[in-house]
């Protein structure tokens, strides 16, 4: 409960009303950096995501996979309707309100980021959600409905595009983080010990 007009839900948030005038501002710049951060980091990989996809679309259609390193590693042009793995097929639609829910939680929650590797962290999510959300909402059969372009091919392992490559290294960092005990705002949990 909040006992007063302004105080924190929570204690790892300062009160803004208990901090000095230097400590509010250096907050604030803080908050600024890492928001700026993950808002350069999701656009730009985003970006990404889109051009290498196009650019698959465009040298790829029509072509078989496209061997780069031997078996090891090649290029094949992929459409699919499913999440990771191909799984979830005949979910197309769920998917993308799954995704777009999700977008919005992650946006939501930069707001309250105050450490660099956060930033970092949910702008790589940022990126991996929206690039696929985009595939579900802009590209055949139709909106909602979308399949997602993927390309990237090793042996034995589901074919993926640059936002699963974007989903995982959110994951890792974020697990990173959560083990090392960082908060979105940087602060460290305290240990019971």
């Amino acid at each position: 409960m909040q006992a007063a007009r302004g105080a924190s839900l929570s204690p790892s948030e300062p009160n803004p009303e208990s901090l000095s005038p230097d400590d509010a501002s250096r907050s604030r710049s803080r908050r600024n950096r890492c928001l700026a951060l993950f808002w350069a980091l999701a656009v730009c990989l985003i970006a990404i995501d889109q051009w290498v996809k196009e650019l698959s679309i465009e040298k790829l259609s029509g072509e078989g996979r496209v061997e780069l390193l031997g078996d090891w590693f090649g290029l094949q042009l992929v459409r699919n309707p499913g999440a990771a793995f191909s799984m979830g097929t005949s979910f197309t639609e769920v998917l993308s309100v799954v995704a777009t829910i999700a977008a919005v939680v992650v946006i939501w929650l930069s707001f309250k980021v105050r450490s660099t590797m956060w930033a970092v962290g949910l702008g790589f999510l940022l990126a991996g959600v929206v690039g696929n959300l985009i595939d579900r909402l802009t590209r055949e059969p139709g909106f909602g409905r979308g399949h997602v372009i993927d390309m990237f091919a090793f042996p034995n392992f589901p074919i993926f595009n640059v936002a699963d490559i974007c989903i995982n290294v959110a994951a890792a960092i974020i697990i990173i983080q959560a083990l090392r005990g960082i908060r979105l705002d940087g602060t460290r949990e305290e240990s019971d010990d």
